[in-house]
């Protein structure tokens, strides 16, 4: 199956860059502001990443206007603890009326731009404004309904898996592929916020390549860059991270969101670790035959006249390498000169009787 990047980037020279197709979540860090939003587009534009990501939903897609605990964030270590779910999706959410602002915006920026859908009402209307691809978040990736809709419009499909059991990946995947999806990534998540690094079990990846047989990658809520980059040298294909304007301490997922240094930090060394990892290879390779020469061999070491006998007092194994092989050594001592021979001369098997 081909990567993400290479479907959105067909016969575009980004199709062949071996870097994971990187994308920035912008989420709730607009701040509930239009102007913040199209800021954030603006500088994720300038990062180098592939394209910016939306949640399309409204607070009563996803929860009800209740102050019953069941609506209540209760986990204690919650960014959130205490807040009711419905002010919380109210205050992340991004409008649908500024979605085609944003989306524009994206156009005129050169950088893709596309979204999560929470219900089937937000997947048509995101394909009103002909999105590229879809996000299944991890929340939903029990949502096969959800999948199933989304995949019937046969745009590529990356779902984050946060905890999800190998049972309910599998149909999730199965019911994507039988439904028309034709490009599908599957994200490793650990669905907290932020996520401690020792939880982010990223050897899962390759794993979850092999089990699935489908594209890889990372949603990555860690803080810092250190777990894409581990991601990318495991074969994420995808690596999503939250992206926020560089004085932003106070929207609602800035405490685990990257800022645009940042971001642009994470575009290098992730393209950097890509690079890298290149194929299994011994031997020279084009950079070290220039270097070869630096290795050390056998050298003369003091002045030998015709016929004297090679020692360990007048040859030694130094840099550089244009010398016999230091392998040699033991066969030469004992050998007799044929020529006087200078100190510094390189030692060869013509300067020696046979």
């Amino acid at each position: 199956m081909d990567t993400l990047k290479e479907v959105l980037y067909k016969g575009n020279p980004k199709e062949n860059d071996p870097t994971p197709f990187i994308i920035a979540e912008m989420s709730g860090n607009h701040g509930a502001s239009l102007e913040q939003a199209l800021k954030i587009v603006d500088h994720a534009s300038q990062t180098g990443v592939d394209a910016l990501k939306l949640q399309t939903f409204t607070p009563e897609s996803m929860t009800l206007n209740l102050d019953h605990d069941h609506f209540k964030v209760t986990n204690k270590k919650s960014l959130w603890y205490g807040r009711r779910l419905y002010d919380l999706y109210e205050e992340a959410q991004t409008k649908h009326e500024w979605h085609k602002a944003i989306f524009d915006r994206a156009r005129e920026k050169n950088i893709l731009c596309f979204s999560t859908p929470f219900d089937e009402a937000a997947v048509d209307f995101l394909e009103s404004l002909n999105v590229p691809a879809y996000k299944i978040a991890s929340f939903e990736c029990v949502d096969i309904p959800l999948i199933r809709y989304v995949a019937q419009t046969r745009k590529p499909m990356i779902i984050s898996t946060g905890m999800a059991s190998i049972s309910e990946i599998d149909l999730a995947v199965n019911t994507a592929l039988k439904n028309g999806c034709t490009q599908l990534t599957l994200l490793q998540c650990t669905s907290s916020y932020p996520a401690p690094a020792s939880e982010a079990n990223l050897r899962t990846i390759p794993h979850m390549k092999e089990l699935f047989g489908c594209q890889v990658g990372l949603s990555d809520h860690t803080l810092g860059i250190g777990a894409a980059i581990a991601a990318t040298t495991l074969g994420a294909t995808v690596i999503e991270k939250h992206f926020k304007l560089e004085d932003d301490e106070g929207s609602i997922d800035s405490a685990f969101s990257l800022t645009p240094s940042q971001f642009k930090q994470l575009v290098a060394e992730c393209k950097t670790a890509a690079e890298a990892l290149g194929g299994v290879s011994y031997g020279v390779s084009e950079a070290d035959t220039l270097a070869r020469k630096n290795r050390r061999s056998i050298y003369v070491v003091k002045d030998i006249k015709a016929g004297e006998l090679i020692t360990t007092e007048n040859v030694k194994r130094i840099r550089p390498g244009h010398g016999l092989s230091p392998k040699y050594f033991d066969k030469v001592i004992g050998k007799i000169a044929a020529s006087d021979l200078d100190t510094g001369t390189p030692l060869d098997w013509n300067k020696l009787e046979n």
